[in-house]
């Protein structure tokens, strides 16, 4: 084997000693100063709806999860096309007559459930938002926006419940959260209510 030979391969290994090293040592120094003892959640982890549950509902129980990234609402460079939100129902098709949602805040935002009649000719996330960046509530049938409540709050808080009770004729209906900016991330879905 020739000498320069021999110098890469030394210089390789100890290199490779010395990374070992010093990641050993990171490790050491991070264990013993808590960093891995964090009170905040990891950022890939969504908080569990735990603080409160709603009590028993009557009729059909629609069960709708608010979620977001964590991101502020705010506007910017495609932020209405990101859909950074989501507002899921299930189920998502009920019978007509009372319908409870039970709507339970899995982000990390302030958020809302609201019912709206959806005509033939609509379809879910096409509604016009004014300079507020929410949408006309005109027609609404009512909302789920009290943490750990029934009806109409300041906003479910993550970690909390909300629900509201709704007599519903056979129709279209979204489901919308109408806090600034939320509509344009993609918090809303259809419910369709069936005659008996």
């Amino acid at each position: 084997m020739n000498t320069d030979r021999q110098r890469r391969m030394w210089l390789v290994l100890g290199g490779a000693t010395a990374a070992l090293l010093l990641g050993i040592a990171t490790t050491a120094l991070l264990a013993t100063t808590g960093a891995f003892r964090s009170p905040h959640p990891a950022i890939w982890r969504a908080p569990s709806a735990a603080r409160c549950t709603a009590p028993p509902l009557p009729g059909q129980v629609v069960q709708v999860t608010l979620a977001d990234m964590g991101h502020p609402s705010g506007p910017g460079p495609g932020w209405s096309g990101m859909r950074m939100m989501r507002l899921i129902a299930h189920p998502t098709t009920v019978t007509a007559g009372t319908v409870s949602l039970r709507a339970v805040n899995a982000g990390y935002l302030t958020h809302e459930v609201m019912v709206l009649p959806l005509s033939t000719a609509q379809a879910p996330g096409q509604r016009p938002t004014g300079p507020d960046r929410r949408i006309d509530e005109t027609g609404s049938l009512g909302e789920a926006s009290r943490s750990c409540g029934a009806g109409a709050g300041d906003g479910i808080a993550p970690e909390t419940t909300g629900w509201i009770t709704l007599t519903l004729r056979p129709g279209r209906y979204e489901l919308v959260c109408n806090i600034p900016g939320h509509y344009l991330a993609g918090m809303y879905t259809e419910l369709d209510v069936t005659g008996r």
